[in-house]
């Protein structure tokens, strides 16, 4: 009988073990699909849109900082292909896949579902000056000597310290900065294995490369920003969903309710980048929770949200695939720069912009030049004026249409305060661009920092901006 009882409770174990390993599978299963699709992805733009080292970005960017995990999915890379697949012991596989123009693109999601891709290919003119033309008109430099006005020793202090690693355990892993004063790079440093002409992700800083896009098109006359955003999901009659504008997904503002925390892989943001096919209209199918415009709730959701809204307006798929090289790319010169989107052919306007640091600091350079370049407006008279319009309810007024209208207290309450002015892109693991109309000033710093409190905006880029002297309007 004891023996027949132990039987009986060791199968019972079983049972109950059985039942918790199923109930948790469809969990597990999760989290592994977002591994292999972190992994695949970042993979296939560091090395087919960077152009960096398998090597490299195994090392670093996928094993290092809290991402050890990653070392357990294995990756196979197929240059001739230009894919990366990665997997978790062959199971919970992804797939990125590279096209010319459009960076990578991840696919599979175990349906094997068609990539819907234009053939956007490279730029349309590329300047055959740009190597002698100073920037921002081409890509030739003058470091030797700085204006007058700008105290050289502070600057070159403030940029020793900026890649400067203090804590051995805890590294900041800077990898890019430029600073434009009056219009003129006057001083850039890269980490060894980068430089001025490789595209960095700048996460969300997209977003406001999304903003000018969206300025762009309402300049044509394509968009407004009274429009109803009219996602498939919100047309059936009496859904509140319908009443979201334009306007209300570029001020984050759209009620809808997401769950905006990378470090849950199963959290709506994460989902929507690594794991669901079509970024906006994972977003759009979140109930509504708060009166549309009523409230103000950072979102990589709305994002998404907007730029699958732009692809139903315009006529068809490349023309909305080509259109940040066509309206913002290519007039600025940003030659880098590439928009990369979700297999459902969207761009992913929330997190994956790639572009050189000097790149980005000529969209950082747009912005204190009032929407104009060259001579030629590429967003509407005003456009600025409102994306620098204080969103209500963004804490204290941080946030702006898109764009960042304060930085979070300095870690060092003794560090001298940012120049009350400024306004900024900013990125996950530490992307910034500084833009301050005092100065006339862009700072632009890239890199990847995930440990906690290794790098803070505001006393790395403080001393930067005090090397130089306020400017007359």
């Amino acid at each position: 009988m004891a023996l027949a009882g132990s039987t009986v409770w060791r199968w019972v174990l079983i049972g109950i073990g059985l039942v918790t390993l199923g109930l948790a599978a469809p969990t597990l299963w999760a989290i592994a699909k977002t591994g292999s699709g972190y992994k695949a992805k970042l993979l296939c733009s560091a090395v087919f849109v960077s152009g960096r080292s398998l090597e490299s970005v195994l090392a670093e960017d996928v094993s290092v900082d809290g991402y050890e995990s990653l070392r357990w999915f294995s990756q196979h890379i197929d240059r001739g292909k230009r894919e990366v697949r990665a997997s978790l012991f062959g199971l919970a596989g992804q797939r990125a896949v590279y096209r010319d123009g459009l960076g990578c693109t991840l696919t599979d999601y175990g349906l094997q579902a068609p990539l819907r891709i234009a053939p956007v290919g490279r730029a349309n003119n590329p300047n055959p000056d740009r190597a002698t033309l100073l920037w921002p008109q081409g890509e030739r430099v003058e470091l030797e000597a700085l204006p007058g006005d700008v105290d050289a020793a502070q600057l070159s202090h403030a940029i020793d310290a900026a890649f400067d690693e203090p804590d051995p355990n805890c590294l900041r892993r800077t990898r890019a900065l430029v600073v434009v004063y009056r219009g003129r790079i006057v001083a850039e440093r890269y980490a060894a294995g980068f430089d001025a002409a490789m595209p960095l992700l700048g996460w969300s800083m997209s977003k406001t490369a999304l903003n000018l896009l969206t300025g762009a098109l309402v300049k044509r006359g394509q968009v407004s920003l009274d429009d109803a955003a009219s996602m498939p999901p919100w047309r059936n009659p009496g859904d509140p969903r319908a009443a979201i504008s334009v306007d209300d997904l570029l001020r984050m503002s759209s009620g809808l309710r997401f769950d905006e925390d990378y470090s849950d892989e199963l959290s709506d943001v994460v989902t929507m980048l690594f794991r669901s096919p079509d970024s906006g209209g994972f977003a759009a199918d979140k109930p509504l929770l708060h009166q549309p415009g009523s409230h103000w709730h950072y979102s990589s959701g709305d994002s998404d949200i907007l730029s699958a809204a732009l692809r139903h307006r315009a006529s068809d798929l490349e023309t909305y695939q080509t259109s940040p090289r066509n309206l913002l790319f290519e007039p600025l010169g940003m030659e880098s720069a590439v928009f990369e989107t979700d297999a459902s052919g969207s761009i992913v306007g929330s997190s994956f912009m790639y572009a050189s640091a000097r790149d980005w600091a000529r969209l950082g350079l747009l912005f204190l030049r009032n929407g104009v370049w060259e001579g030629e407006r590429v967003v509407p008279e005003g456009w600025v004026e409102y994306s620098l319009r204080p969103t209500p309810g963004s804490q204290g007024g941080r946030h702006g249409a898109h764009i960042w209208l304060k930085l979070r207290s300095s870690l060092d309450s003794n560090a001298p305060q940012f120049p009350e002015d400024a306004f900024f892109m900013q990125g996950h693991e530490h992307q910034i661009v500084a833009m301050i109309p005092s100065r006339d000033l862009v700072i632009v710093r890239l890199g990847l920092t995930r440990c906690p409190n290794a790098w803070d905006h505001a006393s790395a880029l403080t001393p930067i901006a005090a090397a130089f002297p306020a400017v007359e309007n």
